[in-house]
């Protein structure tokens, strides 16, 4: 089979029609990581097309270059695959790449060596959450069997100054911490900035420290505290002891 001399010609994004029957989906969140991407490294890869200028391979590098206002983009345009290839082209190009899988620990020590350099972009960019890359650096290092790990060690801070009062909000990079109560509303506008977030945890108090409260992992016992002692009716402590 003769090779296929390829080249790439940049086109008006009008130009460009998206393929009706293409079976990959792309949400809006990929979207949103595929035009940050575009943005620190470039538009790297261009858009496949056939003759009429309609997408074979791309739709999501060009949604995200819509997003991001840009006006052209690099194509090729595949001329020498009938109708009935193309569809089967779109497909594996698509499968292909999921049939392959990473080296967890070669991953690991990529993003390790990119987390300790000072970069000008953020590492998320590679499309792994910053949670994700934490975890898997963290799993580079082995666990010392028979051996207390030193950073699971409490340090001891009733000789230290306290210097969080309630009210704070501690600003770490893209984390924010607020020192406050979970049960006053304006402890969470603090932290989210007028964020929705997916789902949150709470540790409400319960009128019932002796025999804890019931969920789901089974009994949580409470010492007794201030909040806790004598704030609930009898109604309420039944409920609750219900698991509501």
């Amino acid at each position: 089979m003769a090779p296929q001399v390829l080249s790439i010609e940049y086109r008006p994004l009008a130009s460009l029609r998206f393929d009706p029957q293409n079976p990959r989906l792309h949400s809006k969140k990929q979207i949103r990581q595929i035009a940050r991407s575009v943005e620190t490294f470039g538009f790297n890869v261009p858009v496949l097309i056939d003759g009429q200028g309609q997408l074979i391979a791309g739709h999501g590098r060009v949604l995200a270059a819509q997003c991001l206002g840009m006006t052209q983009v690099p194509t090729i345009m595949l001329e020498n695959l009938t109708e009935t290839q193309i569809r089967a082209f779109v497909i594996a190009d698509n499968r292909l790449t999921e049939n392959s899988v990473w080296d967890d620990r070669l991953l690991a020590e990529q993003l390790k060596a990119l987390a300790g350099l000072e970069l000008d972009f953020s590492v998320d960019v590679t499309g792994f959450e910053m949670s994700e890359i934490d975890l898997m650096i963290e799993d580079l290092a082995p666990a010392s069997r028979g051996k207390d790990d030193p950073a699971d060690a409490i340090p001891d801070f009733g000789t230290k100054p306290q210097v969080t009062r309630a009210g704070d909000l501690w600003v770490l990079d893209r984390h924010r911490v607020c020192c406050g109560d979970a049960r006053n509303g304006a402890a969470y506008s603090a932290v989210m900035e007028d964020r929705r977030a997916d789902m949150g945890f709470a540790d409400p108090p319960y009128n019932d420290p002796i025999d804890g409260y019931v969920t789901g992992f089974g009994k949580v016992h409470h010492p007794e505290f201030a909040v806790n002692a004598g704030k609930e009716t009898e109604a309420q402590g039944d409920f609750n002891d219900r698991g509501g």
